[in-house]
């Protein structure tokens, strides 16, 4: 892999108050990074999960470069993005939306080809985000998506499973270096993972924050857990969505998934047929797409509707 040093963040002014272009409150930095040829009209867009970053794609996006741009996006509060202002916008699916409709339309407007194959790579919570997009009936064709890849969520989570995500998401702990972090991480993060010691430091070193007094946190706003506060807590039901669907979908589930049900998939599948599922023996919640399999899974879905393009 290249050197991660290498690879600098850009930035994109949205409006600070989500979904709304003229709120006379100025604008907000959305933080990603950019690979591959800026020309290439076929664009991946990555969307990582509720606590991670922008990061974590690298290891894809170095596998995707040939053939692909590849955009990998920090939501708002997350990463190297803007903390908002209005701790419930992080509740509101059209914060996350709205911003991602402004990097869909950045880019297009980047370009000099009059139309853009626009494929979503998503992580648990960045797989709803591209599943609620393409579900858009009013998404302009310009921001329209060819394909979407799920990494272990789909369009049913209960009460339940959110409730144990409650339990460590805005504990903002602090640690002394980013070895106490890494170690933190590896005890409380990505059960059932296989991720090697350069996987684990990456992730580690892309998701800390520095404080004044020299100790070190999450790279991400602790108030986005306030979604998750018992009383907010309910199931989480967007089938209207997922019947909506209209593109090839490929989704992937960490055979040990307490957050995608093989219940969950059995619907999935009776809605919509077409769709590819493939499960990862051993893999938990969720799976990372760093190793080489998982990799050539979500490679080859996509280069197989890019060639058709």
């Amino acid at each position: 892999m290249k050197n991660p040093s290498d690879i600098s963040w850009k930035y994109l002014s949205v409006p600070a108050q989500p979904g709304k272009a003229k709120s006379g409150r100025g604008s907000r930095q959305l933080a990603y990074t950019d690979w591959g040829n800026p020309e290439n009209h076929h664009v991946v867009i990555c969307v990582h999960g509720l606590t991670r970053n922008c990061r974590d794609f690298d290891f894809l996006a170095e596998a995707l470069e040939q053939d692909f741009r590849v955009i990998c996006i920090d939501l708002a509060g997350r990463g190297r993005s803007d903390w908002l202002g209005n701790a419930e916008d992080y509740n509101s699916a059209m914060t996350y939306l709205s911003d991602m409709e402004c990097v869909l339309k950045h880019i297009y407007r980047q370009n000099h080809h009059d139309y853009l194959h626009f494929y979503w790579v998503g992580v648990s919570m960045g797989g709803l985000i591209g599943m609620l997009l393409a579900a858009r009936q009013r998404l302009s064709a310009i921001c329209r998506l060819s394909a979407l890849v799920m990494s272990d969520i789909g369009p049913f989570v209960s009460s339940a499973i959110l409730s144990a995500f409650a339990m460590t998401i805005g504990q903002d702990p602090r640690f002394r270096n980013l070895r106490e972090l890494e170690t933190h991480m590896r005890n409380t993060a990505l059960p059932y993972n296989a991720l090697t010691d350069v996987q684990w430091h990456h992730m580690a070193l892309y998701s800390a924050r520095e404080y004044e007094d020299g100790t070190i946190g999450y790279r991400y706003d602790p108030v986005i857990s306030s979604g998750f506060r018992p009383s907010n807590l309910r199931d989480l039901n967007l089938w209207p969505y997922w019947n909506r669907l209209d593109l090839p979908v490929l989704v992937l589930r960490g055979e040990k998934s307490g957050v995608l049900t093989p219940e969950t998939v059995s619907e999935m599948q009776l809605h919509q047929p077409d769709v590819k599922f493939v499960e990862l023996a051993g893999i938990g919640h969720a799976p990372m797409l760093m190793d080489t399999e998982q990799i050539n899974v979500v490679r080859n879905f996509l280069l197989k509707f890019r060639n058709q393009a």
